[in-house]
């Protein structure tokens, strides 16, 4: 009879057990772009005069990562989503982020850098835009939960 496994084999195993799971994840688990939402199920209302201008300001500054519509894309996470929802990400937390960038934290998409280009007034519009849209989506205000 052997004995039980060494240290050493014992991280050998987890190591070869680990790289099968990376493996077949990688395989059969949901793709980074699978996962984003599809801008075909973005639901778009009929929208305030100021968030139909922060569309505008979107599409041109900020929907090459963030998607049409704010879908997501392979590059960026989708804003239509409940991570976003105004009780976990305020209006001010989109402000900062424009203004100082932020730091990866709830996807694998890398930092986003600060956008100097966009003004205090665009970032207004472009955050009653994405609002107006998780709205119509079904994303309220909840409370932040850890």
């Amino acid at each position: 009879m052997k004995l039980p496994l060494s240290l050493s084999e014992l991280l050998i195993a987890g190591i070869v057990v680990s790289g099968i799971g990376i493996a077949a994840w990688q395989a059969i688990g949901p793709r980074a772009d699978a996962r984003m939402s599809s801008a075909a199920t973005v639901r778009v209302p009929a929208l305030s005069p100021q968030a139909v201008a922060g569309r505008h300001a979107f599409d041109a500054n900020c929907a090459l990562c963030h998607g049409e519509r704010g879908a997501g894309t392979g590059q960026g996470p989708p804003l239509v989503h409940d991570i976003y929802n105004p009780g976990h990400h305020a209006d001010e937390s989109f402000l900062r982020a424009v203004r100082q960038g932020v730091p990866q934290h709830h996807w694998p998409f890398g930092d986003m850098p600060a956008l100097p280009q966009v003004s205090d007034a665009q970032i207004a519009d472009i955050v009653r835009y994405v609002r107006e849209l998780q709205q119509a989506n079904g994303i309220v205000r909840r409370p932040h939960r850890m």
